[in-house]
């Protein structure tokens, strides 16, 4: 009777829960299993701190970051001398020997990496390390006490559970070939190895290579026997994906055959081998920039498993809050967790509806080698840090407190027995103060964190979190009304959205992408990098760095249109430290005033060429950010930003190009040379998109010069090269040509669309001023296809809504909401896939829905500009217009049924919708109201 009581009990307590969730289920992520992987994980994060919640129940991960654990150090990033070599580049260029100026430019003006450790010394350190056993590679060695490892792993031995392994590995497996094999000659068929191999077969060395080139060693007929073989391989991994990686397509097996059979007969060799570390601190690898790093992980475990049925885990981004909740022998659990920015640190709240059940211990780990966990007091854990090759290091605390039942720190792990709830603090810190600086005192922050939150009750903190978020995120609401799947979980959700019907799918993601800058992006923070603030790797692809060529933009793309300005601010602090160290590089590099930047940039905040000339140099970076300033006093019409943050560093920026560009010998126009058309095409003159995003600076400063009433001699010399730079052309299969010469490939699907720049987020090209370019664009588009990675998908839903299809636009939408499949979606926790994951796509996605709603680049502000079929009846409130404008709109079956329109600025209003124009002045503070006929009401 008990036990029934209690599960009655238990179901209305999870019903109350559920009852909750299914009132924030349009602005709510669930599911009914916890999280596999990574990216099946919820994100949290106040912007400086990040969490991944798994959700799991026996075993629960909390995979956490702090925004500034980076690799490398502060240093001068720049090569000396390089601006020596710049004419002749150019001279190569012009002569049409790109070959020989990309060599020559690879050689002499790449910017500078870190330095590189003794490679040649530790190589033969760890080949003539004798193990006390023996020799390894000798068949009768025993290895008996090594430990297996799953091979081969074509994304290296990180993707097989063995993250931060860099060094030299033995690796061991016997194989039993049959008698006919004896005496003839065969072939090890490893394919990739990464880096350095020495390959044996019953003791005998049988190839060794150091590149990405196949492995297939011949065997000598005299080394095979019948029975048992051996192979060994020692492994020399210097830095990133390690250990025998075989064959991207898994299909196909590594393994050893005879020449006689050939591969048909291949014996596969997958499958489990013995490993040993003989040396795991190779020698650091030069980098030319910094990567991102994970900090730790908080682990929960628990001594039961949930009822069928009952378990659910959610993100709430209304709130910023995530939920797992089940029941367990009918007893109801449920966690909270969230982020606070108030607090500076991540909570987690446990309870149950049933006194003194709460049974759990937790603990905390780090993939970093240099690390160690220690307990602090009776209720504290701390982590302490070093990131390897480089200058930070970092401290965590985990403190719980308990209401009811008992604590103790046994073998580092807090032990909670019998207790009725628990809240537990995290909080984290690094010696990083900011790109020059890196003296700070982790430990004396950490304590000084938690000691200002112990005393706080859970909902005092929680209740502050939420106001927190909510004054940016209640700023705007989208509805979009139709046969919807809110019902379902958000994994089922994905699977169905490309198939229609569930409009409200694609509501909830836009407001994903916003809940997404929120988090990673707070005022006073650093900026969303490739991943946000959520990594979980020590050698994250593309270093989860600032890749400044479309990536780190369009991680802004929804901050002004959809109503996130404040979250702006962390990009315009790194802009104004970029124009610091672009100085250097402007000067060392091309010997010009002003500021540059290239396609990357990190922690500290490099601006030099990096990787390799025939995409590193590409010049027209910081034109891509001041873009962003520029469109933040277009928004907002804020004068004294304008004037104090934004044209200063404007102004830098067009003084390089004034320097910089050069006049084509062949056309007479000025062009942009050494440069490239992201990423492809290699180093070459006159880009169309560098001149697009030059023309675009040099307006922007013409204009501001004469807003502010300063400036009028540089003002004029502008506006007069601005006239001299090579115009955007049509070629001959009716293109927007991506280069000066008409060269372009209809049969090219490259990912990246550069010179479309000038339609989105550019404005030169559009319906108004420059209808045929915009055809010729659009041709362009078509050329290219649909088919891309999740960040490219971003931008041509962009493109689409401004060439007003919103049927493709939509089209591309559903392609980037699809589930992955070896190929751009989303992942089941709806981030985006480039695949590997890159948050880029989600911003993009998100904007491209506010394009598809408002657009005003050209003067006016043009209501459903490119509304698609699938979103025919809907609400918005608090998208933004260029020229200080904040709107409220409805719509019915495709048709505008009224909207509402508060200027913030005082500014005269241009409305378009259906063939109709209307202009109006208006007052700061007042509000317009109009019909779908843009009838006054």
């Amino acid at each position: 009777m008990l036990r029934k009581i209690k599960l009655f009990l238990s179901l209305i307590f999870v019903a109350s829960v559920l009852t909750v969730n299914a009132q924030d289920k349009p602005l709510s992520l669930w599911y009914t299993k916890p999280a596999e992987k990574w990216t099946d994980a919820l994100p949290l994060g106040n912007g400086r701190l990040g969490a991944m919640v798994f959700g799991g129940v026996e075993k629960e991960r909390i995979q956490f970051n702090e925004e500034t654990l980076w690799t490398g150090e502060p240093r001068d990033y720049t090569r000396p001398g390089a601006a020596k070599y710049l004419d002749t580049i150019r001279q190569l260029i012009f002569a049409g020997k790109q070959k020989e100026a990309e060599q020559l430019a690879g050689e002499k003006f790449m910017g500078m990496r870190s330095d590189e450790g003794n490679r040649d010394a530790w190589i033969k350190t760890v080949t003539s390390t004798k193990l006390p056993a023996g020799d390894p590679a000798a068949p009768g060695f025993n290895d008996a006490s090594w430990k297996t490892m799953p091979v081969p792993s074509y994304e290296g031995w990180e993707a097989a559970g063995f993250e931060g392994l860099d060094g030299a590995i033995w690796m061991r497996r016997t194989i039993n070939l049959p008698a006919d094999w004896q005496n003839k000659e065969a072939v090890l068929d490893l394919n990739r190895v990464r880096d350095l191999d020495y390959t044996y077969v019953n003791g005998k060395l049988i190839g060794t290579t150091n590149s990405t080139d196949p492995r297939k060693y011949n065997i000598p007929a005299d080394v095979l026997r019948a029975g048992r073989n051996t192979i060994a391989v020692l492994v020399l991994n210097f830095f990133d994906k390690g250990g025998i990686a075989g064959y991207k397509d898994t299909t196909r097996h590594i393994g050893i055959y005879t020449k006689e059979t050939g591969e048909k007969a291949k014996l596969s060799l997958n499958g489990n081998w013995k490993y040993y570390v003989v040396n795991d601190d190779p020698p650091p690898v030069p980098r030319y920039q910094a990567d991102y790093q994970p900090f730790g992980d908080l682990w929960l475990e628990f001594s039961h498993k949930p009822d069928e049925g009952t378990y659910r885990r959610s993100l709430n981004i209304s709130n910023a809050e995530a939920v797992t909740s089940y029941t367990s022998n009918g007893v109801a659990y449920t966690r909270k967790y969230l982020v606070s920015q108030p607090d500076q640190a991540m909570f987690i709240q446990l309870e149950t509806n049933s006194p003194g059940q709460l049974n759990f211990t937790a603990s905390l780990s780090s993939p970093h080698k240099l690390s160690s966990v220690k307990t602090k007091d009776g209720h504290t854990l701390s982590l302490s840090l070093k990131v390897k090759n480089g200058a930070l290091k970092g401290e965590a605390l985990l403190y719980v407190e308990l209401k009811g039942g008992t604590v103790q720190i046994k073998d580092n792990k807090i032990e909670v027995k019998n207790a009725d709830e628990a809240v537990l603090s995290l909080v984290a810190a690094t010696n990083y103060k900011n790109f020059k600086d890196v003296s700070g005192n982790p430990v004396a922050s950490t304590n000084a964190q938690l000691n200002a939150i112990k005393a706080k009750k859970f909902e005092q903190v929680r209740e502050a979190h939420v106001k927190e978020y909510q004054k940016y995120f209640d700023t705007f609401s989208i509805l979009f009304q139709g046969s919807s799947r809110e019902d379902l979980p958000t994994d089922e959700r994905l699977a169905k959205f490309s198939s229609g019907g569930d409009p409200s799918f694609a509501a909830l993601y836009l407001q994903y992408g916003r809940y997404l800058l929120i988090s990673s992006s707070r005022p006073g923070t650093r900026p969303a990098n490739l991943q946000g603030i959520w990594n979980d790797l020590l050698a994250p692809p593309w270093g989860s760095k600032y890749t400044t060529n479309i990536n780190a933009e369009m991680n802004y793309w929804p901050a002004e249109l959809l109503n996130l300005s404040p979250m702006h601010q962390p990009l315009f602090d790194m802009i104004g430290e970029l124009s610091q160290t672009g100085k250097q590089t402007a000067k060392a590099h091309y010997n010009s005033p002003g500021w540059v930047l290239h396609h990357n940039t990190d922690l500290w905040r490099g601006t030099a060429p990096i990787n390799a000339s025939n995409h590193g140099i590409w010049v027209t970076g910081a034109a891509w950010l001041c873009q962003h300033l520029w469109e933040h006093y277009q928004f907002s019409q804020d004068v004294f930003f304008l004037r104090n943050k934004a044209y200063p560093i404007m102004k830098e920026a067009a003084l390089f190009f004034n320097s910089f560009l050069i006049k084509d010998p062949v056309s007479g126009y000025l062009i942009s040379t050494p440069s490239n058309s992201p990423e492809q095409g290699g180093l070459v003159a006159g880009p169309t998109m560098d001149h697009q995003l030059i023309r675009d600076l040099f307006s922007n400063v013409i204009s501001a010069s004469e807003i502010l009433n300063v400036d009028k001699a540089f003002h004029d010399t502008l506006k007069i090269k601005y006239t001299q730079i090579a115009p955007n052309k049509i070629g001959k299969y009716g293109q927007l040509q991506e280069w000066l010469q008409d060269k372009d490939d209809t049969s090219n699907k490259h990912r990246h669309v550069s010179h479309l720049w000038g339609v989105h987020p550019g404005s030169e090209i559009n319906w108004v001023q420059t209808p045929e370019l915009m055809n010729a664009a659009r041709q362009s588009l078509i050329y290219r296809g649909d088919e891309a990675t999740g960040w490219s998908l971003g931008w041509k839903i962009n493109l689409w809504a401004r060439f007003k299809d919103g049927d493709h636009s939509f089209k591309l939408l559903q392609m980037l909401l699809s589930p992955v499949k070896g190929g751009a979606g989303s992942y089941l926790n709806l981030f985006d896939a480039h695949p590997p994951f890159q948050i880029d796509g989600n911003f993009g996605g998100a904007a491209g829905i506010g394009e598809m709603l408002l657009q005003s680049h050209t003067g006016f502000i043009d209501l459903l500009p490119a509304l698609p079929l699938a979103l025919f009846n809907g609400e918005v409130n608090g998208i933004r217009a260029r020229g200080g404008f904040e709107l409220k709109m409805k719509w019915k079956n495709g048709k505008l049924q009224q909207v509402e329109l508060r200027s913030t600025a005082g500014k005269t209003c241009k409305l378009r919708y259906g063939g109709k124009e209307i202009s109006f002045p208006t007052e700061a503070g007042g509000i317009y109201r109009f019909d779908g006929n843009l009838e006054k009401k």
